[in-house]
């Protein structure tokens, strides 16, 4: 699917979203297999762009891989994707990542976001929940690329971080807000 019609397809699900909840089953998950290698894959590409994100890594108790997350919006707007959860680089558990907004937005992007859960309790709470909901729950620190803060174990406080990265495409805005993170169960 082209770019131009992958953001179409948010922005549709974003509108829906505007009048329902925004929900993907599993029989829409990507396949497992290929999002686990694309999960791997991506985790690699972040460390090799962003040093600070190894540190992450190795001190992690799980990441949370989303290789491709749409968001698109069009006064609504609409974000999607499936991720992997990695734990010495197994599959651990699918997720999939959605949400809806409203008010001042336009364009598309895709991107990829890589969550690392620093805690074990913070991935107690993911697994025993089936997900998670920005603004509840564990603590949730969004670093964007670039930006100065070393990453050590006195600088480490916070539960989860985050890490948007390999944007394509023009939209604002790479935060959790407004987003559910939900486990994906095989059937």
């Amino acid at each position: 699917m082209t770019y131009t019609r992958r953001a179409l397809a948010v922005t549709a699900l974003a509108l829906a979203s505007a009048f329902g909840p925004l929900t993907v089953s599993s029989a829409q998950a990507d396949s497992r297999a290929q999002l686990t290698d694309n999960g791997v894959r991506m985790l690699s590409r972040l460390e090799a762009m962003e040093p600070r994100s190894r540190f992450y890594a190795e001190h992690a108790s799980a990441v949370l891989v989303f290789p491709s997350i749409l968001k698109a919006g069009f006064v609504f707007g609409g974000e999607t994707g499936n991720g992997v959860l990695l734990s010495h680089g197994r599959a651990m558990g699918f997720y999939n990542l959605s949400g809806g907004s409203w008010g001042l937005q336009l364009g598309g992007q895709d991107f990829s976001y890589v969550v690392f859960f620093m805690k074990d309790s913070a991935l107690s709470y993911l697994n025993q929940s089936g997900g998670l909901e920005a603004g509840t729950g564990p603590s949730i620190v969004v670093i964007n690329a670039g930006a100065g803060a070393e990453a050590n174990t006195t600088t480490i406080t916070h539960d989860v971080y985050a890490f948007p990265f390999n944007q394509k495409g023009l939209m604002a805005d790479l935060t959790l807000q407004g987003t559910k993170i939900t486990q994906i169960h095989p059937h």
